[in-house]
């Protein structure tokens, strides 16, 4: 259905400040449709609903990088990170990177994007092995006089690290975590490829990226483990964690014979990949509204998210337990050259 689009301007900025301020002062408890979920230890189910319902509203316009919408939707989850006591990568949350026009784009001035980056320390900060999780938390704007709002693509990616996060606030992982909120992925994984050039954080240190794509939405009840194809060895891993999902936890969509339907370059794992830094990705397949204007809110199906959220906890939960032991090994790709 098409929707109504009003300009943002001085009057929407307002209004997106005392959405913050509605937001930060509302109660979470789940909505009426929540009644019925089933009970986590993992997950919020209230939390991560509102964040989702949040980061998709009408108002942020569909979070295009570079847009006032897209800013609200970083406050939103800043705030997130404040609440949760996130340590900060240098003095800031925020890590502004540059894109600069395409050759036929309509405007000659570059565009700056923002990544979000925070750290929940382990038993050991500073030292040893690495887990990164990663999503993206920007989406395609309006198109053609539609809002795209991106409520599985991916504002459930966005607030289902924020629970993982939150997990994590509370209970002291072994490892290092460092949670990444990325932007620009929709242009080609910018934000993560500018984290990954940027020596913000020491790569060698890096043992695994955990990335949150797509991850509420499943008429299968279906959720994607992909990147094991490139790296056997966490293929028992994913079988640990898929023996106590409560959705069912698949492996694939990572094998170049695949062509569209190979993951590997689609999100931003890739930056990570292409840096030789061993991925799983976790999404769901494309469904009809993927990349469409009908991507709202009320299309997912709440139950399924909130148990898929709740994999995502346990899958960071299994990675950080067997962060030291895991066999990082990549699959010897004929004709490669290989990252050093």
């Amino acid at each position: 259905m098409r929707k109504q689009v009003w300009t943002i301007a001085a009057g929407l900025l307002a209004f997106l400040a005392l959405a913050l301020v509605w937001y930060l002062n509302t109660p979470k408890d789940p909505p009426q449709e929540t009644i019925a979920l089933p009970q986590s230890d993992y997950v919020d189910a209230g939390e991560l609903l509102h964040l989702t319902e949040l980061l998709s509203n009408d108002a942020l316009e569909g979070r295009l990088v570079g847009t006032p919408g897209n800013e609200a939707a970083r406050g939103f989850l800043r705030k997130r990170f404040e609440t949760l006591r996130l340590t900060k990568i240098g003095n800031s949350y925020e890590h502004p990177f540059t894109i600069l026009p395409s050759p036929g784009s309509d405007s000659d001035q570059p565009i700056q994007g923002v990544n979000l980056l925070g750290l929940v320390e382990g038993q050991d900060p500073g030292d040893g092995r690495m887990l990164v999780i990663s999503a993206h938390y920007d989406h395609l704007g309006i198109v053609d006089g539609e809002i795209y709002n991106g409520a599985d693509d991916n504002a459930s990616g966005a607030a289902s690290l924020i629970a993982v996060a939150d997990w994590f606030s509370r209970h002291t992982p072994q490892h290092d975590i460092l949670f990444a909120l990325v932007d620009g992925e929709e242009e080609g994984q910018l934000g993560a490829r500018a984290l990954v050039r940027s020596g913000e954080v020491d790569l060698s240190r890096i043992a695994l990226n955990l990335n949150f794509d797509m991850v509420s939405r499943s008429d299968k009840d279906e959720l994607y483990a992909s990147g094991t194809y490139h790296y056997p060895g966490l293929v028992a891993l994913v079988e640990s964690i898929a023996a106590n999902s409560r959705v069912t936890l698949l492996m694939g969509h990572d094998r170049p014979e695949q062509g569209p339907d190979d993951w590997t370059s689609l999100s931003d794992q890739a930056a990570f990949h292409d840096a030789g830094i061993p991925f799983i990705y976790f999404g769901v397949e494309d469904h009809p509204d993927y990349h469409k204007p009908t991507d709202d809110y009320d299309a997912i199906p709440m139950e399924f998210f909130v148990r898929s959220a709740e994999t995502l906890v346990m899958a960071a939960i299994a990675a950080d337990q067997s962060l030291d032991e895991l066999d990082m090994t990549a699959r010897p790709v004929e004709g490669s050259i290989s990252s050093e």
